[in-house]
């Protein structure tokens, strides 16, 4: 291992096209990492920011929040749920909006208007009515605090008094208001969805023990006109969001994939250069495992390597990425990627394993293989 430390020290430049090559894959990795997380966050958001066990919609919308209906009827059996602690409304509108006083020829802004009656440790409790919460997305296209919101083509007025953040729904900014806001602009902007009062498309549910329990409880008591999903179902229940988290992660692993590719042919050739030095450090003693083992300090050394520069490079792309791009670098994308990157690597150079054993030392001394 000493030997393998010290080769790496002495001549760096041997290993500059692994480490270059890895590098980019690092980048690579960690982008669409990023990517995804963004994409994902951009999607469920609003369904992350609520401090709830459970979703429940009605069973006829097909696990579709904005086709969803619940009248105060069922709300009451879901409340009356052994086990059931909290119930809060919730509803969604997709809309645009404008900043009032804007030039005429802006572009509006896509928003998901959302009415909510509950607040949490992510979302403060719903704001006045006429008055609203907009996510940091809302924020990257000129609103800011203090602003008037004109939604929808019927200009209804809502201004602006704070921010959320990672809050969207359906990679469209929030806009959160308190739920008789809400019914005021879906009624103004979209009559043919207005709800009666009381009427919510979702209901959040805090509960006690197991959330799918709890779920299998809510849709037994109402005769099965709810359809209660856990928070991670309600997530991936989304339009394209489960296909999406599956494409993302086959081009991951495939990716991965390339970097064991990329360390296995490397160190091959790199072992097939040391062939006369590993039969001189076998007639010495050495082990094939002690030989294999400097092998695989190798490819983990330079895959930390890669792993630094890699990670550098990323961040400075991150920064200056245009903030339509929903980039998403989390510290736990940081740590799948490292982790997967160094398995990679590790298997990569067990490639090298059988041509180290095979190593004869009276052969390769004398020039054969």
């Amino acid at each position: 291992m000493n030997l393998a430390l010290r080769e790496l020290r002495r001549r760096p430049s041997r290993f500059g096209v692994a480490t270059g090559v890895l590098t980019l894959i690092v980048v690579l990795l960690l982008f669409l990492g990023g990517l995804t997380d963004g994409l994902f966050v951009g999607s469920v958001g609003a369904i992350r920011s609520q401090d709830a066990d459970v979703f429940v919609t009605s069973s006829t919308a097909r696990d579709s929040f904005l086709r969803s209906r619940i009248d105060p009827e069922l709300r009451a059996a879901v409340e009356g749920v052994d086990g059931v602690e909290r119930v809060g409304g919730l509803g969604f509108a997709l809309l645009t909006a404008r900043v009032e006083g804007a030039s005429a020829d802006s572009d509006p802004t896509d928003i998901a208007l959302i009415g909510y009656e509950l607040g949490g440790n992510d979302l403060p409790a719903p704001p006045e009515p006429g008055t609203a919460y907009i996510d940091e997305r809302v924020g990257t296209d000129g609103v800011k605090v203090g602003d008037t919101l004109l939604i929808g083509s019927a200009a209804t007025p809502v201004k602006v008094i704070g921010n959320v953040s990672n809050s969207n729904y359906l990679l469209q900014g929030s806009v959160w208001v308190e739920p008789s806001t809400w019914r005021d602009a879906l009624a103004a902007n979209r009559p043919d969805l207005q709800l009666a009062p009381g009427v919510f498309q979702t209901l959040v549910v805090s509960g006690a023990g197991d959330p799918a329990e709890l779920a299998k409880q809510i849709d037994a008591a109402t005769d099965g006109a709810t359809s209660s999903l856990t928070k991670p179902e309600a997530e991936l229940s989304l339009p394209g969001t489960e296909q999406q988290q599956s494409t993302f992660l086959q081009i991951i692993g495939t990716t991965l994939a390339v970097a064991a590719l990329v360390t296995a042919l490397f160190f091959s050739l790199l072992t097939l250069e040391r062939t006369g030095l590993y039969g001189v450090l076998k007639a010495l003693g050495s082990s094939s495992l002690q030989l294999f083992t400097g092998v695989a300090l190798q490819a983990l050394a330079v895959t930390a390597i890669s792993l630094v520069i890699g990670g550098v490079l990323t961040l400075g792309l991150v920064a200056i990425a245009p903030a339509e791009i929903p980039l998403l670098l989390t510290g736990g994308r940081v740590v799948f990627v490292a982790v997967g990157m160094f398995i990679a690597s590790f298997l990569g150079s067990v490639v090298s394993l059988r041509r180290v054993v095979r190593i004869d030392p009276a052969s390769a001394i004398g020039g054969g293989t």
